[in-house]
């Protein structure tokens, strides 16, 4: 997790995930040994425009926020809510950030962060200059010199640091921090999971199939494949506006719509499929250690008949983790924070990345 203040997190925080189409809030507190879900909220884009207008869109090349309509977004849900906190930490995009784990000759821990700095150039595709720089070691004994260090690299354009900055103060909010969503959604879902689980983060414009071995992330892979293109699947074969797709897509999933459709949706759905058994297959090959369970988060995740769909193609157990199963929250709450929980991992995840760093 980057911090650009190198200071202690307070014990009550924000996180935000700013999606494409939406953007989820979360304010989480410490007291003790608990956590309290303090209060929560999502606003959509058709919410405040009269066409969607996404709040993030990404060209193949850059990646670029509505800083002023984003900044004005939060405000609303903070708003709304009566979200008083004013530290924050956003979550990165995988299509943002740079992922790469390598390993490198033994060495002291004082010597991994400039050695890191100087292996960093061979992955990452931009200047090491035009960028922020995280890692943790996940593999091999610092000090021991027969131990080879593998790392697990993230790094975020300067830009896209820039652009956090600019949304943070538009809204009035203290920026704490910057964290990946392949890494929020590790600490969010994954606890004290003793397996190799490959964890498939299924959002509207792309999906990430991450690898975590005993609570370690050691493969994040982003992958061309989207929600939202079921959800157009769906409007274009019935004539329907995106909206009444969506909600059609939400209550029907592979079920229950007409065959055809669902034909063209598995059709859809089948090359992630794939592409799930090659990253396994692929962390088998390198690792020697076999994907035992898959786990499903993200908008699509709760799709009616998805995870039966993956755990019948894909031959082991298939969750849909809750992301708020630690948190004390109002037992009112419970059935909507299930439904709503698969698509709130990443904002989740990222406000405990300030509790768990946070001043004890």
């Amino acid at each position: 997790m980057w911090n650009p203040f190198e200071m202690f997190f307070p014990k009550k925080i924000i996180g935000i995930d700013i999606g494409t189409a939406s953007i989820k809030v979360v304010e989480i507190s410490k007291w003790g040994g608990g956590k309290t879900l303090e209060n929560y909220g999502e606003i959509k884009s058709v919410s405040l425009y009269k066409e969607e207008e996404p709040f993030r869109t990404f060209d193949g090349a850059s990646y670029m926020l509505s800083d002023f309509f984003i900044s004005r977004a939060i405000k609303a849900i903070l708003e709304e809510t009566g979200i008083k906190t004013k530290a924050v930490i956003f979550s990165v995009p995988d299509y943002s950030t740079f992922c790469i784990s390598f390993e490198m000759p033994p060495m002291t821990e004082k010597e991994i962060p400039e050695s890191v700095k100087y292996h960093a150039p061979q992955y990452i595709p931009l200047p090491i200059s035009e960028t922020t720089l995280d890692w943790k070691v996940i593999g091999g004994i610092p000090g021991d010199k027969k131990s080879n260090i593998r790392v697990f690299l993230i790094a975020i354009p300067n830009q896209v640091v820039e652009g956090y900055k600019r949304v943070a103060e538009g809204a009035g909010l203290e920026l704490y921090a910057l964290e990946a969503e392949a890494t929020a959604i590790t600490r969010a879902l994954i606890k004290d999971v003793k397996k190799v689980i490959c964890l498939v983060d299924i959002g509207v414009q792309s999906t990430t199939i991450n690898i975590v071995d005993h609570g370690d992330l050691k493969k994040s892979y982003s992958f061309n494949f989207a929600g939202g293109q079921l959800t157009y699947a769906i409007a274009s074969s019935m004539g329907l506006a995106n909206d009444k797709a969506e909600q059609l897509k939400n209550e029907k999933g592979l079920v229950s719509l007409d065959k055809e459709i669902t034909k063209t949706l598995y059709y859809l759905i089948d090359p992630l499929l794939t592409e799930i058994k090659n990253v396994s297959n692929d962390f088998y090959i390198k690792e020697q250690k076999q994907v035992e369970e898959i786990y499903l988060t993200g908008g699509t995740a709760s799709l009616p008949g998805l995870k039966e769909y993956f755990q019948e193609s894909l031959g082991k157990r298939v969750v849909l983790p809750n992301c708020f199963s630690d948190f004390l929250y109002p037992p009112i709450l419970e059935e909507n924070l299930q439904k709503i929980g698969p698509s709130f991992s990443v904002a989740v995840g990222v406000a405990l990345g300030g509790l768990k760093n946070g001043k004890k």
